[in-house]
């Protein structure tokens, strides 16, 4: 008679079981997108604490005032760019999401592609257009509309053209 109580309490430990590991994983899961954006962070932290929390940079700029810029780009398919400023001494001054209307159209025609890195960050596509010979660079970004910012660049380095168009993810697919 032992025998069947210990036959029917096993798949509950299994059911239990099963449900911690859930759970394990699902924290793990949430303490994974904690570094997604630097909201956590405090004025004052080292690039180093920033890093920490965020991983690796996509891109490392140098400020007006000599201190530094990371950039943290959630892409490819992201909508987010986090810029983090600091300064001389590597002390985190500011940070700001930069994929946007109001920085999207800071930019003008004839900046040099470092300065809109700068601003704004690595695109999440790049294309080569032949005809024009410029890279076409395209950024995701939160909207309403199913669009996104596109950058023309030309092949002295240079914008040679701005502006919004459909986001090829938005195109039903084709089935004829």
């Amino acid at each position: 008679m032992r025998q069947r109580t210990d036959q029917r309490e096993q798949p509950r430990r299994h059911a239990w079981a099963a449900l911690a590991s859930g759970l394990v994983g699902a924290l793990a899961l949430l303490a994974g997108c904690a570094g997604y954006s630097p909201e956590g962070l405090s004025p004052g932290a080292s690039s180093s604490a920033v890093i920490q929390q965020m991983g690796a940079p996509t891109g490392r700029y140098t400020n007006p005032d000599g201190g530094q810029r990371l950039e943290f780009a959630r892409g490819p398919a992201g909508r987010h760019t986090y810029m983090v400023d600091f300064d001389v001494e590597d002390r985190m001054r500011e940070w700001a999401q930069v994929l946007n209307e109001r920085d999207f159209y800071e930019l003008r025609p004839g900046m040099t592609k470092e300065e809109v890195l700068y601003r704004i960050g690595h695109p999440s596509d790049v294309r080569y257009l032949s005809r024009q010979q410029h890279q076409l660079w395209s950024y995701r970004y939160e909207s309403p509309f199913c669009v996104w910012f596109q950058v023309s660049v030309d092949r002295a380095g240079r914008v040679a053209e701005l502006g919004h168009n459909t986001d090829p993810a938005c195109d039903p697919p084709d089935y004829f």
